[in-house]
């Protein structure tokens, strides 16, 4: 205790709130790391779709720049949408689309997608119709409305995922 009040005023009370400063800074940077995501473990000709799809991939969607996330997969690929949007190529067919997929499928420039939600509020999208599984997660509040990154990711499926199961 005698060392402390050695230091002069300015130190004793201007030590705690850097330190907490510091701890808030440090938590903020740590909640706004990429997620991991998972990423598939699709068939031979699957992973070639999914390689050329990676490439194809825009920069940004709707203004958000591409971060992809960890670990580092030709199958998945992210923007830094808050929340982030995701997508995932090569997964296994989702049972969801046994549930008439058609019923809920957008198609959105010439691509058909089966929809459903997430616990969380958000949409999954999933392409139905294409020689591999391409899924877009878009998080509820990332975009005003939740299909508007499709738009801007189906040029790169259409001219890398062909038609046809």
């Amino acid at each position: 205790m005698s060392r402390l009040r050695s230091l002069p005023a300015a130190v004793r009370w201007g030590v705690p709130p850097a330190a907490l400063l510091t701890c808030a800074g440090l938590l903020g940077w740590s909640w706004s790391l990429p997620p991991d995501v998972a990423p598939p473990a699709p068939g031979a000709a699957e992973a070639g779709f999914c390689a050329a799809l990676d490439r194809a991939l825009p920069a940004t969607v709707l203004g958000h720049r591409r971060d992809d996330p960890s670990p580092a997969s030709p199958y998945t690929a992210a923007w830094d949408s808050s929340p982030r949007t995701v997508l995932r190529c090569g997964l296994p067919r989702p049972d969801y689309l046994n549930d008439d997929p058609l019923a809920s499928a957008p198609e959105v420039n010439g691509v058909q997608w089966g929809m459903t939600r997430d616990a969380d509020g958000g949409y999954r999208f999933v392409t139905t119709l294409r020689r591999a599984y391409v899924e877009v997660s878009v998080p509820e509040g990332a975009y005003p409305n939740y299909i508007d990154p499709l738009s801007s990711l189906t040029d790169a499926i259409a001219a890398t995922v062909p038609e046809g199961l």
